[in-house]
């Protein structure tokens, strides 16, 4: 059996303006894998940030992201606001991690949504 520390991590957010970026759904193992399969199925960008995937599954679900996250959480905003603006692709987009520095160890994929 794998370690849960090595499990696939999965975190989905929403966005609506005003408000601040929740947390909507964390998952590690098969979960995090459903997570990341339906976003997959419904055209959601995915952006693969092991530190930020990490220090999101600590926010309770429907919660919303602490202020030390907003500039982490601003470029995944930017990236999925550029890519509803560009033309549809097969399959969706896995960019780079951010440059931001996040606290703590990221085990694990960390996959946001």
């Amino acid at each position: 059996m794998t370690p849960p520390d090595k499990r696939r991590l999965a975190v989905a957010l929403r966005y609506d303006e005003p408000d601040a970026p929740k947390v909507v759904a964390v998952g590690r193992g098969l979960v995090g894998q459903r997570i990341i399969d339906t976003a997959m199925m419904h055209g959601v960008p995915l952006e693969t940030n092991p530190p930020l995937a990490q220090a999101l599954s600590t926010i309770e679900v429907e919660s919303e992201i602490p202020e030390p996250l907003y500039e982490a959480i601003a470029v995944i905003i930017a990236f999925v606001l550029n890519a509803a603006r560009s033309p549809p692709q097969p399959t969706p987009s896995l960019v780079p991690s951010s440059t931001v520095d996040l606290p703590g160890p990221a085990p694990g994929d960390g996959v946001l949504a």
